[in-house]
């Protein structure tokens, strides 16, 4: 796997006490000095892209300096790419290769506004086609992504990153910032764990596109009940925070985080270093951002395999996930959790781990529902 383990707490403790300034730790030549010792221990390195073409979101110089703050406090390191902060940026793209990429377990974006909202393929975007390509296969490769707030606002010509940062929902627009609820929907994610069932929160709320439900993992949503959404409104289920496996990586994406507070905020930093950790894949649980799709997909394969057992098999275990999905859907998720076993029981048959183990993870995402 190609990232490690998390640091131990005493790691963790030392890296807390270090300063950091653009590329973060500079190992030093004494064996013993415990710099040097945390910057060879450090599991893995987060790059943050602040960079922006169109609108610039105040928070941005406050996400990169929180997150370099909750490297120095859980064991990571920080490089910056972003021309507005001149003190912590990197001097030059690294999107340069996907090999070059695979030194960072996770990239954050941190509300990478570009203005290519008119959908204009020429305009200059986040991304240009090279450093998009060095970006695809760094994903393909089994890179994490972290999606801010107007993440969501950039590259809308570019339909892969919409489907990155999550079934192509793309900010449509925002009310008026005010206080309204986000509601749990995947308690036991590392990124939810430490959430209240409702967190209210004042903060600039978005409407997007369309609904990304049928693609990814919800993990948070909006009661529009509890505030004024405006013309965009997105009824009565409007994800807000989401996550999902995507063609090799891991996604986890939180339209909130509009204001600067959040970035002092101990509960929301708690919810971003959970998305951080859990796409650099130094954490796991709560289902692991399976969705139903997900597993549908890999029965799909298996059915393929050309013999008559394994096609019998294959919709054995799809109609089982049929199943399972309707009960979860109902918020049954007992009866949902215990058809899934039945499915992962046919899952065997198919010699398939990778399927086994996805229907798993579907299994612990309903048994952490159960009586929530």
């Amino acid at each position: 796997m190609r990232h490690p383990a998390r640091l131990t707490a005493t790691i963790a403790a030392i890296a807390g006490a270090l300063t950091l300034t653009g590329s973060v730790v500079a190992p030093s030549q004494a064996t013993l000095d415990p710099v040097a010792d945390v910057a060879e221990a450090a599991p893995y390195k987060v790059l943050v892209v602040g960079k922006t073409l169109g609108f610039r979101h105040s928070h941005i110089d406050d996400t990169t300096n929180a997150v370099i703050k909750l490297g120095q406090e859980n064991g990571f390191t920080v490089d910056v790419w972003d021309d507005k902060q001149p003190a912590l940026t990197m001097p030059t793209t690294p999107f340069t290769s996907a090999e070059s990429l695979d030194q960072y377990a996770t990239i954050l974006f941190a509300s990478n506004v570009d203005g290519t909202n008119d959908q204009n393929p020429a305009r200059p975007r986040t991304l240009d086609d090279a450093e998009l390509a060095a970006f695809q296969g760094y994903i393909r490769d089994g890179g994490g992504f972290v999606g801010l707030h107007a993440a969501t606002d950039a590259m809308h010509a570019v339909p892969w990153y919409g489907e990155l940062t999550g079934g192509s929902a793309r900010f449509r627009n925002h009310p008026q910032q005010q206080t309204a609820t986000m509601r749990v929907e995947s308690p036991t994610h590392p990124s939810t764990e430490m959430l209240p069932k409702e967190w209210i929160r004042f903060d600039e709320w978005y409407n997007f596109t369309s609904n990304p439900r049928e693609d990814v993992h919800v993990l948070l949503t909006l009661d529009e009940s509890t505030y004024n959404p405006g013309s965009g409104r997105m009824g009565a289920d409007h994800p807000i925070a989401w996550c999902h496996n995507f063609e090799g990586g891991r996604s986890w994406y939180e339209g909130a985080g509009h204001v600067d507070a959040a970035y002092t905020d101990p509960t929301f930093l708690d919810h971003l270093l959970g998305g951080i950790e859990w796409t650099a894949g130094v954490v796991e649980g709560g289902g692991d951002c399976v969705t139903f799709k997900e597993a549908d997909g890999l029965v799909e394969v298996a059915g393929t395999e050309g013999s008559v057992r394994a096609a019998k098999l294959s919709r054995d275990v799809a109609g089982y996930l049929e199943q399972a999905e309707t009960a979860h859907e109902e918020g049954r998720h007992a009866a949902a959790a215990h058809t899934l076993k039945q499915a992962q029981g046919k899952a065997h048959g198919l010699q398939d781990d990778v399927l086994v183990a996805k229907i798993g993870d579907l299994i612990e995402w309903q048994q952490g529902l159960i009586g929530f």
